[in-house]
């Protein structure tokens, strides 16, 4: 199975403070606990790489790894529940925005969604945003493994009605469909 190595490169709060690269970059948007950790740890074979919590709402800031200098994954804060205030929010809300509008080296957004719930209005809230400002995004839908075999046509179906763009599986547990999604990502970057 092709692996790539990754390594953490920086945390940043705002645009400022990102890195100066020019790979290809892959934010990560999605609910909080919802496997993004568990994604980047997978696709480098790396269990430790980047935290996974159990808590939600541990990530903060924007957590860039670069994957063989090939691209990089901006990690970034999950949304739907944090337990900070109203300011904090506030302010995540600016500086996040004007990442995802104003970073250059941005290929594509990734918004995960959990097979194992609907989807979200908090969701659907992320992807009209995202919609409206016409940036190029995909769908990756996590801890497939936890459905059915013959379930999970179903709830990737599910998933292509409401969302526009590609619609891939994923599983961190059983590696399942880990080489398809990097050849993915590797494909986006030429």
């Amino acid at each position: 199975m092709k692996q790539l190595n990754a390594n953490f490169i920086i945390s940043a709060e705002k645009l400022s403070q990102c890195p100066d690269t020019n790979l290809p970059e892959f934010p990560l948007l999605g609910r909080s606990n919802v496997g993004k950790s568990s994604f980047i740890n997978m696709l480098c074979n790396n269990k430790k790489l980047a935290k996974t919590s159990n808590t939600p709402g541990k990530t903060r800031l924007i957590n860039f790894f670069n994957f063989s200098d090939e691209f990089m994954i901006a990690d970034l804060p999950g949304y739907g529940y944090a337990k900070i205030s109203r300011e904090t929010q506030a302010r995540w809300q600016k500086y996040l925005e004007e990442y995802l509008l104003k970073r250059n080296q941005i290929k594509s957004l990734i918004q995960f969604i959990d097979a194992r719930h609907d989807i979200q209005k908090n969701d659907y809230a992320m992807r009209e945003w995202v919609e409206a400002y016409n940036l190029p995004i995909f769908t990756i839908v996590t801890k497939i493994d936890y459905i059915p075999k013959g379930k999970q046509a179903a709830v990737l179906a599910n998933v292509k009605r409401n969302f526009s763009g590609d619609v891939l599986p994923f599983s961190a547990k059983d590696k399942y469909f880990c080489e398809d999604t990097i050849e993915y990502l590797l494909n986006l970057c030429k």
